[in-house]
């Protein structure tokens, strides 16, 4: 049975280019880039192209992007460094919809002190930012808004935030995990101070991402070892997956226009043939500020976790935008923050695409989840009194 990946915001597959480069660097060239001699040394030449690499995918000078390990890391470092160089300030703001390496570490620094503001977001996911600038109070340290939405694929107005929060003096971060390499970005036009990536949500692999720091911006190290990464992040170097990341951002960079052209085509068609033949289906969050790859969709009175099962039986991959999967009965915080009715958000299932996705595998899941839906509503008793109510006025 062939596999339809559609589940490309919770990973990616490697490149083949990406992998073909990663390869020497395994067995043939294994130096420490921090060794003196030259083995070592064509090691570290290797990384200082990386690093250009990623720098020229998101507009950025090479000496501000420091590798770490994951999207995760980053995000984690972004903010603990804000702490860190303003122990006087005590504020945070993000939003209702932060993944969770920013929510779950926002959680737990309010156990320590620290005061959390989450901006809201209204029903079709959007951010006002008049309650950013509301918010913003002396004893701010950092903003931290995501700049895609992982589950809806809504775009904030990021680089209108950090100026606001620039005006008022605060630090700026964003997680633009979801965002590198399918939207644009140029960071030497605007006041974004910090901004983090991984590599494993643009065809590199998993357990290597990328901190940009804003040249003149002060930091605090996350992880304190050795000197690498100019002392920024202690730790040798992850060769093989530096190396790949380098290559999968100069695709990204390659790719870019097919990404906003052929894979938004290939998802809207996706997303308006499910809505014309599934009755009572929705689409969650905003259709014209999102990315081009994703869309998150609802169908009334079923359970996402089961429509999962049923489109593994068919072998198409997807997420579902409930939380049921991890055993809780409650949806989706970003469906919760921006008021999806409760039987919608129960059943919502969230497609991303990527630029390996074919005409055909889309024609495959429009023709296969359809009775995938019927199957699991005549099961359902809340659908059979939906209809009856339905007839009966």
């Amino acid at each position: 049975m062939k596999t339809v990946y559609l589940d490309n915001n919770a990973t990616t597959q490697v490149a083949k280019e990406v992998l073909e480069s990663m390869l020497p660097y395994f067995s043939e060239y294994y130096g420490n880039p921090s060794s003196m001699h030259t083995f070592g040394g064509q090691v570290a030449q290797k990384i200082r192209v990386a690093r250009e690499q990623v720098a020229a995918l998101i507009g950025a000078s090479p000496d501000e992007i420091i590798f770490t390990s994951c999207g995760t890391e980053s995000d984690n470092a972004a903010i603990r460094s804000a702490l860190a160089i303003r122990p006087d300030k005590k504020h945070i703001i993000t939003s209702r919809v932060e993944h969770p390496a920013i929510r779950a570490l926002c959680a737990h620094l309010a156990t320590q002190g620290y005061r959390i503001t989450e901006l809201p977001v209204d029903k079709n996911g959007l951010l006002d930012l008049e309650n950013l600038d509301k918010s913003l109070t002396p004893d701010t340290a950092i903003v931290s808004l995501m700049w895609g939405n992982n589950e809806t694929g809504v775009i904030f107005p990021v680089e209108e935030a950090a100026a606001m929060a620039h005006e008022k003096g605060v630090l700026f971060h964003t997680d633009a995990v979801q965002s590198t390499g399918k939207i644009p970005i140029y960071l030497k036009n605007n006041a974004i101070d910090m901004l983090s990536i991984s590599g494993h949500k643009l065809h590199a692999p998993k357990g290597i991402g990328v901190l940009y720091i804003r040249k003149g911006t002060k930091f605090s190290p996350f992880l304190i070892g050795g000197h690498q990464e100019r002392e920024r992040r202690g730790g040798t170097e992850n060769t093989p997956s530096i190396v790949g990341l380098g290559k999968a951002c100069e695709l990204a960079a390659k790719n870019m226009d097919k990404e906003n052209k052929e894979v938004k085509r290939l998802c809207d068609k996706l997303e308006r043939e499910l809505l014309k033949r599934i009755p009572q289906s929705r689409v969650n969050g905003d259709t014209a500020n999102r990315l081009p790859n994703t869309t998150n969709i609802s169908f009334e009175f079923v359970e996402g976790e089961a429509i999962l099962l049923l489109m593994n039986e068919h072998g198409i991959c997807a997420s579902s935008g409930s939380a049921c999967t991890s055993g809780s009965l409650q949806p989706s915080h970003v469906l919760r923050a921006m008021g999806v009715p409760f039987t919608m958000a129960h059943g919502s299932i969230r497609f991303s695409l990527s630029i390996y996705n074919t005409e055909a595998e889309i024609d495959f899941v429009i023709e296969k989840m359809p009775p995938i839906i019927e199957r699991l509503r005549s099961m359902s008793p809340y659908w059979n009194t939906s209809q009856q109510t339905c007839k009966s006025q």
